[in-house]
């Protein structure tokens, strides 16, 4: 039985080596499971200028609230949302570095990366993609140790009348 699985296993490694997968459908993706909406407070930006990696902007995080089915709290001021803009690809890299702390006390360390960009879609309309993978880091003997162990999306969205970013958040299953 071993040689046998050795034997597809090499099969499978030579078609791909000639840019041939093995025909199988596609597998089912993974589900996600909303965690909780981040309504995020903003400072005024500023910018370091060009650099030789893009236009650096940063975004100071003054407070905001968050909450969800397992977890509620504030956001504390401190921390910050890094840009860098790559006109010429019509993209903007995207990292932020905050925290929060639940109503019970418990703070939590954010670190959320992702991307911004712009194409013409095939319709000749403008596209605009924005998602970001937020990276939690929770205290281990805390209710919220189950943060440490995902994978995290979130999808930005704009809500009239509210100065600053809301960031809903799924877990990746």
């Amino acid at each position: 039985m071993k040689r046998f699985f050795h034997l597809i296993v090499l099969a499978a490694f030579a078609l791909m080596a000639r840019g041939q997968a093995p025909a199988v459908g596609a597998p089912a993706g993974p589900s996600l499971e909303y965690v909780l909406q981040l309504k995020v407070t903003l400072g005024e930006a500023f910018t370091v200028g060009d650099t030789p990696h893009g236009r650096r902007t940063v975004i100071p995080i003054t407070g905001g609230t968050f909450e969800g089915p397992r977890l509620k709290g504030t956001i504390l001021p401190g921390g910050a949302d890094y840009q860098m803009a790559n006109t010429a690809m019509n993209r903007t890299e995207i990292e932020a570095i905050y925290c929060i702390r639940t109503d019970d006390g418990v703070n939590i360390h954010i670190r959320n990366r992702g991307i911004i960009a712009t194409s013409a879609g095939a319709d000749g309309r403008p596209g605009f993609y924005f998602r970001c993978a937020p990276q939690f880091e929770a205290p281990a003997d805390s209710p919220y140790a189950w943060l440490n162990n995902a994978l995290f999306l979130c999808q930005p969205d704009f809500s009239p009348g509210f100065q600053g970013i809301v960031l809903n958040v799924w877990k990746v299953n």
